[in-house]
């Protein structure tokens, strides 16, 4: 059966410290490939937002006003009731 987190927990800092260094620094190279929310959100931002600005600076008659958003937004909604 495997171990809940807090009996993993328990079970990790009866550990000798330089056992319970050694294990903190496994399981941290193990999720540092993951990607967080901040970092997900920071691409994005980078990505597709900055370009998005760019591109609106270069030709503001692109814009769209707040009230055609505002329209296809409710016009959206209103399908998906």
């Amino acid at each position: 059966m495997a171990m809940g987190e807090a009996e993993l927990f328990a079970e990790g800092v009866s550990l000798p410290p330089a056992a319970r260094r050694l294990l903190a620094i496994r399981l941290l190279e193990s999720v540092q490939g993951e990607s967080t929310p901040d970092q997900e959100l920071d691409s994005w931002l980078r990505s597709e937002v900055a370009s998005a600005y760019d591109a609106l600076l270069a030709d503001p008659d692109r814009a769209i006003s707040n009230a055609d958003v505002r329209a296809e937004f409710e016009a959206t909604r209103a399908t998906t009731r």
